[in-house]
């Protein structure tokens, strides 16, 4: 489309014109673009999982208590990966390198899923689908971050109620869909819900420890214990 193969397709330099996409500056070039783009979308054979949280409404309903919004998503993505794969498949999730702090945060998120589990999917369960969760940088043009990249832009606009395009019905479609057909709830989730709390906030710490012979099954979730919980043992250190 583009001519140049080396070109990572990324929606906020689509969107701008720039690393490679300056010819998008012009009007007819950037329609040619977009239909080419929304074709080849369509045509590849894929499925989305998606989780959009509104984070002012978030806070609001639960206040200090809230859960991290970043931890709350990749949460609730890995149930719907685990429900996609099944008993019998296996897969891996590649996450986008950030910065180094949010990244150790949001591995530690994925650490804790690992061991504890999520409301509906077991730990066991987590470990034997998921087989890895890398972190690859934007500019190694991997495919599937590339295809990730290019859904979130249409879910969050239709999320925030802005006006559809045809890249919204391109990435609706490719939703993954319950046994009913639906795609709320099994392709996308929108929190917090209208109704109900769901896994929104934490009313307790859950103790997740981390002991140098490995991992036990107590110790932290929360960022810090509560003065009325048992300490870890020795030579394990809390998690938060």
């Amino acid at each position: 489309m583009l001519g140049d193969e080396s070109v990572v397709l990324h929606t906020a330099d689509i969107a701008r014109s720039r690393r490679g996409f300056e010819r998008l500056a012009d009007s007819v070039a950037r329609r040619q673009f977009y239909a080419q783009l929304n074709s080849l979308m369509e045509a590849l054979h894929f499925s989305v999982v998606a989780c959009a949280i509104d984070k002012p409404r978030l806070v609001d309903r639960y206040g200090a208590l809230a859960v991290d919004p970043y931890a709350l998503s990749l949460g609730i993505v890995v149930e719907r990966f685990c429900f996609a794969l099944g008993a019998s498949k296996q897969g891996q999730i590649v996450v986008e390198c950030r910065n180094p702090r949010l990244d150790r945060e949001l591995r530690t998120a994925w650490d804790l899923l690992r061991l504890n589990g999520t409301r509906f999917v077991q730990p066991g369960t987590i470990g034997r689908s998921i087989v890895s969760f890398d972190f690859r940088r934007k500019a190694e043009a991997l495919p599937r971050l590339e295809l990730a990249d290019l859904a979130v832009s249409p879910l969050g606009r239709w999320v925030a109620g802005m006006p559809s395009r045809p890249d919204t019905d391109v990435v609706f479609g490719k939703l993954r869909t319950g046994p009913g057909g639906r795609w709320e709830g099994a392709g996308l989730v929108v929190l917090p819900k209208e109704k109900g709390r769901g896994p929104l906030r934490s009313t307790r710490p859950r103790p997740v420890w981390a002991c140098r012979s490995g991992l036990s099954k107590r110790g932290w979730t929360t960022s810090r214990p509560s003065p009325t919980s048992t300490p870890p043992p020795r030579g394990c250190r809390g998690t938060g």
